[in-house]
């Protein structure tokens, strides 16, 4: 049963920047085609609305990119370049 609570938040923590990057994409998508809508709207882009996307899209990115970097990274799937440095003696 442990294993199973651990693996679930396992899940959570993939998921919820998964989701955060998602929602930064949609948003800055909606930030900068609100431009083009109907004139009689006052077009403009929505600048603190993409700012917003920005930060949230790069930290998810960021996060599940580390994430999957140091897995990688401990089973030697990496080139040699980013493996981890030994102590010389």
């Amino acid at each position: 049963m442990k294993t199973m609570f651990f693996r679930f938040v396992a899940v959570m923590l993939l998921v919820i920047p998964g989701v955060m990057a998602t929602y930064g994409f949609l948003a800055m998508k909606d930030a900068w085609f609100a431009q083009f809508g109907p004139l009689e709207a006052n077009p403009h882009v929505l600048w603190g609305k993409l700012a917003l996307g920005l930060v949230l899209f790069l930290c998810g990115v960021a996060f599940i990119g580390g994430w999957i970097f140091f897995r990688d990274r401990k089973r030697n799937y990496v080139a040699p370049r980013f493996k981890a440095k030994r102590p010389k003696k």
